[in-house]
């Protein structure tokens, strides 16, 4: 079930705690994505937050939001790039993603399966995307308090099997979120040394979030494929029209 927008909006723009979150998940994402220019991002779920640092460089931004959570204009003072969209019917022609993002939208789907394939299809050849799903053995999958503790969480083995079976190849692995999700000062004032020893411990011991980054499979047909030679076209009248010394001899009188 997908939260309401209006709730994900208040936590991550108006409340300290949120804004923590929102630099740490952006500091990570950029130091897979550092720039993305002249491409097409876009971001399902509520992956707003995160998609600003691209709005001057890319070629165009987009901001999918799913019916059941509901939209808001985005990004504020600028044009807007928000569309609300059926959750596995995206308006976006098949093969046109460069960078594709994901943040609370996979964990709270109750069609996951259909979601990652229309996460195939638009992504484009090249093309990367990014999941980023509450870490089951974190703090923050734990706190009704953060919208990571609604939805599924996951493990780094489930996500990464699922990716599998629809055809994604995961490529890098990031941990995000080690600060604590609590509102007391004490918290947030060591938040950002939190961050600072949580990057350097292996992706396994992730703190609230994973992130995946993960590019796209095409399979090749299985089994013998069989070739078909090329046929020669048969031309049936091919050299009636030809005209030869020798017909020439043959339809003329010989001499007596």
């Amino acid at each position: 079930m997908h939260l309401d927008v209006q709730d994900l909006r208040n936590f991550y723009y108006r409340s300290a705690l949120g804004r923590a979150a929102q630099h740490s998940l952006r500091t990570r994402m950029l130091e897979l994505w550092p720039e993305a220019k002249g491409q097409t991002v876009v971001g399902f779920g509520f992956a707003a937050p995160l998609l600003r640092p691209y709005l001057a460089d890319a070629r165009r931004v987009m901001t999918l939001m799913p019916g059941p959570q509901g939209v808001m204009p985005w990004p504020a003072g600028m044009p807007n790039t928000s569309v609300l969209t059926e959750e596995t019917l995206w308006p976006i022609e098949t093969g046109h993603v460069d960078r594709l993002v994901l943040m609370h939208g996979l964990e709270t789907s109750d069609r996951q399966g259909d979601l990652l394939e229309e996460c195939w299809r638009v992504l484009g050849p090249g093309g990367r995307a990014l999941f980023i799903v509450p870490n089951r053995a974190g703090f923050w999958a734990r706190s009704d308090i953060t919208p990571f503790g609604y939805g599924r969480p996951y493990s780094l083995g489930q996500l990464e099997t699922q990716l599998r079976k629809h055809q994604f190849l995961p490529e890098r692995q990031l941990g995000a979120l080690y600060l604590m999700p609590s509102t007391r000062r004490t918290f947030r004032r060591a938040g950002p040394l939190f961050e600072k020893v949580g990057r350097h411990m292996p992706t396994i011991m992730a703190g609230g979030a994973f992130m995946v980054e993960v590019t796209k499979l095409v399979y090749p047909p299985k089994g013998k494929v069989a070739r078909t030679p090329a046929r020669r076209s048969i031309r049936v009248l091919e050299g009636v029209g030809a005209v030869t010394p020798s017909a020439v001899q043959a339809v003329l009188p010989q001499p007596m």
